[in-house]
């Protein structure tokens, strides 16, 4: 005997809606096109999503998938494209984590002062002044900071590759996460084949010149194969490590893996 088909649930589209907002833009949007009912959500929660509970028990599962699929396709020979001078973005945009969006809230930091916190799986745990790590090897990289918020510009930033930095520090490469703390309260972390990835970059110089408060003044880390929320300005401590520590946007839904 042929059952009718199930109807689709009144708050499908909502979940839906919301289940892509976990995702980073590309596999949004292939999500969207796919999922057409609840019964491939219910496949992949293993359960009926049909209540709050199950729902965002739903979508925290969609989102550890996503995290796995961009961490098994990522390839640390495939760099970011990289452009050449005429094409930076100026003036480069300011962005932040706080309201109001405006410079005037970034933190003010003393060179002098200042010091780097390297703690966690690594053999050398120091702190590191900012002359100690203007010292390091130079680079320069212009490629483009992609924002999750849709818009994006080219800039030119150069530091010391943070796989250099690592093995200085005699960091347990084969830790699972690289961890940063920032003197604005922003948190983040990313995976050590991204932290080893040779365009992942400590930059301390903007344009040629000293990286600007602006930009993160004294130090943030370049990713250009992530989107631009997981580039921490103002970096107070580096910490290697293999526990979770999820981040100042990551715990509000945000895909923790947000490759490009």
């Amino acid at each position: 005997m042929l059952r009718e088909p199930k109807k689709p649930h009144a708050d499908t589209g909502a979940i839906l809606k919301e289940a892509a907002g976990r995702l980073d833009l590309t596999t949004r949007r292939h999500f969207l096109r796919q999922m057409l009912g609840l019964g491939s959500l219910t496949l992949l929660a293993g359960c009926d999503v049909t209540d709050g509970l199950s729902a965002e028990a739903m979508l925290g599962r969609v989102s550890d998938f996503n995290d796995r699929v961009q961490a098994w396709l990522f390839s640390p020979a495939r760099l970011a494209r990289e452009y050449p001078a005429s094409l930076i973005t100026r003036p480069f945009p300011f962005n932040s984590f706080y309201e109001p969006n405006t410079p005037d809230q970034a933190p003010v930091i003393d060179p002098e002062t200042y010091r780097l916190d390297v703690t966690g799986l690594v053999e050398r745990r120091e702190h590191w002044t900012l002359r100690e790590l203007h010292a390091l090897p130079r680079v320069t990289q212009v490629t483009r900071h992609i924002c999750i918020e849709g818009w994006s510009a080219i800039g030119s930033w150069s530091g010391v590759p943070f796989s250099h930095f690592l093995r200085r520090v005699g960091a347990d490469l084969t830790a699972s996460y690289v961890n940063f703390r920032c003197d604005d309260n922003y948190v983040t972390s990313i995976d050590m084949p991204t932290a080893l990835h040779p365009q992942t970059q400590l930059s301390f110089w903007f344009d040629g010149q000293l990286l600007p408060r602006t930009y993160g003044f004294p130090m943030k880390l370049r990713v250009p194969t992530k989107l631009g929320f997981k580039n921490p300005k103002f970096i107070g401590e580096i910490e290697v490590s293999n526990d979770y520590l999820g981040g100042t946007w990551e715990s509000q839904g945000y895909n923790w893996f947000s490759g490009l």
